[in-house]
């Protein structure tokens, strides 16, 4: 285990969940476990191997379980881990930010839509 020394919180916090996809991850997974095919088809933009590696990372932190059933053709599931699930606050609160800001753009006009599950 690397030494490492954070200034504030959120240093930490960015460390297991930042970055472009780790935070659209976790919020699709909130609803539920998802297969790893219906996390890529909703969210756009991102590889195979992409989603792959944010998995892996997202687990190694016990942020996500991933459960394998043992059947042919081989099943896996992603779901948030009791740990993961601590960060539902603010998870929620990222999501409903990104509303409010949608609401915004649309308020001064700019052609913008959320597509809401």
């Amino acid at each position: 285990m690397e030494n490492r020394a954070y200034m504030i919180g959120v240093e930490a916090t960015m460390d297991v969940i930042g970055g472009k996809w780790k935070p659209i991850i976790l919020c699709n997974l909130r609803h539920g476990p998802m297969r790893p095919s219906d996390l890529k088809r909703g969210i756009t933009g991102i590889s195979q191997k992409m989603l792959t590696q944010q998995l892996r990372e997202l687990e190694d932190d016990n942020i996500i379980d991933r459960k394998v059933y043992q059947q042919v053709p081989p099943k896996v599931e992603y779901s948030l881990s009791d740990y993961g699930r601590s960060l539902s606050d603010i998870l929620d609160s990222l999501c409903s930010w990104g509303e409010q800001h949608v609401s915004h753009l649309q308020e001064q006009g700019q052609d913008i839509c959320l597509k809401a599950n």
